[in-house]
């Protein structure tokens, strides 16, 4: 089954809610398509807040992450692939986002930066649902 991309978004966007409310984070995703991050949680006291980054890919890919290194926010991203037979998540800081991300030049000029497979999909990062950490005490 083949989804467009605003289905496969919010599958991984709702993944990523769910695997934090069990660990007990208050989540609410923000507005769809809108600059910024993409997921809002806090603690059970309302003591610390986090803002959470999702890409979700069908398959196991690459991750685009645009003409520039600016948007890369939040406090953590969460990658979601192969999200329509068996989701995989891959957990890190944006400054890890960052300096792991690869530019593409093409020959008109244009620059794109782009997150390989080899370089996110690693036991570091795979289901480390522990970098974020328990929404309880």
């Amino acid at each position: 089954m083949k989804f467009d991309a605003q289905i496969t978004g919010n599958i991984g966007l709702y993944y990523t809610c769910y695997r934090l409310s069990k660990m007990g984070w208050n989540v609410m995703p923000t507005s769809r398509n809108a600059r910024g991050i993409d997921i809002i949680a806090y603690n059970r006291e309302g003591t610390k807040f986090i803002g959470i980054q999702v890409k979700t890919l069908s398959k196991r890919n690459p991750v685009p992450l645009g003409k520039s290194l600016e948007k890369i926010m939040g406090d953590y991203w969460v990658i979601v692939n192969n999200v329509i037979k068996e989701p995989s998540a891959f957990i890190l800081f944006p400054d890890e986002v960052k300096s792991l991300a690869c530019k593409r030049e093409r020959k008109d000029g244009r620059i794109s930066y782009w997150l390989q497979l080899s370089s996110y999909d690693n036991e570091k990062y795979k289901e480390a649902w522990d970098r974020i950490g328990y929404g309880y005490k």
